[in-house]
């Protein structure tokens, strides 16, 4: 795809009054300018500070916060701009008072929920874990080596899977995450149709079953012929919400009827208001569980990824999630509830850096600064599955426990929180009025109630050349440098992918003389 060819645009809602710039330090409430087309709704601005125009930096932050200890500072979103745009953020409300009626009748309704999908018995967890790692967009090889995708998400898949396994039998013998997906999309059709907007709701998983695919043929067969695409994921990264709609528009492409379907995307959703305040709601619940709740630490843990992803691929992930705590503490504050909290990531795998801090290290810091009472708050999950019941449940309970952690508590996933569905339904009927059509930019899309586009679109936006991840060094250096370090490092990468490509093929080999793989592995795919 090229960018320099493609005009991106996504079609904003109608904008604030010019009134709203930068007059306030606190949030003000602003009546959105009428659409004939558009649903009735508010936008709560919270504004701040400095547009650096050389640097093209905003800062986004009404309050100054530092996701490790107490202390605050600000959160710079490294975007650039376009010279005049306003650094402001939204925290995206919605009081819905009719659809138009010609939105509604005029086509079929579709919405599709995407999700990562999960292991629903102990035999799918080793193919599962074939299909996680043999997607590139988890594990990026470089071009030459492209072809061993495979060959390495199988030796993984096999090296992993027991104690995988050991983590889905302590949670009942399997994945939770469709059931509840189901579940989220049944009420999600349910409030949509309290709105008087008529719409079936599908799900399609990424890794497993009811596959993307599986769900694109259910929605050909039912003559939906105008889609909302809503990845169940609050922020955007590349190797999620990214990960489903590359897979959607590669079908996409392939298919006529899909060519010609109307659609849009919800790329992220972590501002939105009946979301912050979900959240803001359990958190507060779960306080109250403890002796002294004021005392208490609130810990976020979001799921992470490389930190290649962010600092070279520009996913904006790590943004948006700081964004979202900051959100999510302003509307605690709001409710007299000023606690410290701290944000770290979880689940980090293989040798490469991720993005830190690391949940288990963090957790070991706080209890060696004295903290005696811990909230942890899932924060990039909706579901409950393998990382909330086992790893944070299990894992990091034991280990606070032990690191001198008195008091613990998690707040459950959102699942199906009535107000949560409701504000997805409210979304997803703000997004109908453009189905299919295009938009001016990534920033007005950033600010807009719904950020909207087309598969093609949003992916052109992350992503717009579909570049690879730049090596750390271009040059050869030779003495004790880092660019030799990075070299030798290539060559040892290079030598082990080999060995595990002779091993997975051949079946022969010293991990399986030791036992580390069977003598007789499945069929590659």
């Amino acid at each position: 795809m090229n960018h320099q060819s493609m005009n991106i645009r996504i079609q904003p809602p109608c904008p604030p009054s010019p009134s709203s710039r930068f007059h306030h330090k606190t949030p003000m409430i602003l009546p959105r300018v009428n659409c004939s087309n558009e649903v009735a709704s508010h936008v709560v601005l919270q504004m701040e500070a400095s547009l650096d125009v050389e640097k093209s930096s905003v800062n986004i932050s009404k309050h100054k916060r530092t996701f490790g200890w107490s202390q605050k500072q600000s959160l710079l979103l490294k975007k650039s701009l376009n010279k005049g745009s306003l650094p402001l953020r939204a925290l995206m409300t919605s009081s819905t008072q009719e659809t138009p009626t010609s939105v509604v009748n005029d086509g079929k309704i579709g919405v599709l929920l995407l999700n990562l999908g999960g292991p629903e018995t102990l035999d799918d967890v080793q193919p599962f874990l074939f299909n996680l790692f043999a997607d590139p967009d988890i594990i990026r090889l470089p071009r030459l080596f492209r072809f061993l995708q495979k060959p390495l998400a199988q030796f993984i898949s096999v090296a992993r899977a027991p104690k995988s396994k050991e983590g889905y039998a302590s949670i009942g013998g399997g994945s939770p995450l469709r059931q509840i997906t189901d579940a989220q999309a049944r009420e999600l059709r349910k409030a949509l149709y309290e709105k008087n907007v008529p719409a079936e709701v599908y799900v399609g998983m990424r890794y497993w079953h009811p596959f993307t695919e599986e769900a694109i043929e259910q929605i050909k067969k039912d003559g939906v012929n105008k889609l909302v695409v809503l990845p169940l994921y609050p922020q955007f990264s590349i190797s999620t919400s990214g990960s489903s709609l590359r897979l959607l528009e590669s079908i996409f492409r392939e298919d006529e009827y899909l060519v010609n379907m109307q659609h849009t995307v919800i790329p992220s959703w972590y501002q939105r208001e009946g979301y912050i305040k979900s959240m803001a709601g359990l958190i507060e619940n779960e306080l109250k569980s403890f002796k002294n709740p004021e005392k208490v630490m609130i810990f976020f843990s979001a799921h992470g990824v490389p930190l290649a992803y962010v600092e070279e691929a520009g996913d904006p992930y790590k943004a948006e999630m700081e964004e979202c705590v900051d959100l999510i503490m302003e509307e605690l504050e709001r409710r007299k509830i000023n606690n410290p909290f701290t944000l770290a990531y979880q689940s980090r795998v293989g040798p490469v850096e991720w993005l830190k801090p690391y949940t288990d290290q963090t957790i070991i810091e706080l209890g060696e600064k004295g903290v005696k009472s811990l909230l942890a708050v899932p924060i990039s999950f909706v579901s409950e599955h393998i990382e909330t019941l086992e790893e944070i449940d299990v894992e990091y309970k034991e280990l606070a426990l032990e690191s001198g952690i008195e008091e613990w508590g998690r707040v459950p996933a959102l699942g199906c929180e009535p107000n949560f569905i409701r504000d997805l339904a409210d979304a997803v009927i703000e997004s109908l009025p453009y189905v299919g059509a295009m938009a001016v930019s990534n920033l007005e899309a950033r600010q807009s109630l719904v950020p909207l586009g087309s598969v093609e679109e949003l992916l052109a936006t992350y992503d717009s050349q579909r570049r690879e991840l730049p090596a750390p060094v271009t040059v050869w250096e030779w003495g004790f440098t880092k660019s030799a370090e990075t070299w030798n490092g290539r060559a040892a990468m290079l030598a082990v992918i080999v060995l595990l490509f002779l091993e997975v093929s051949t079946g022969e080999g010293f991990l399986h003389q030791w036992g580390v793989l069977p003598l007789q592995l499945p069929v590659f795919p």
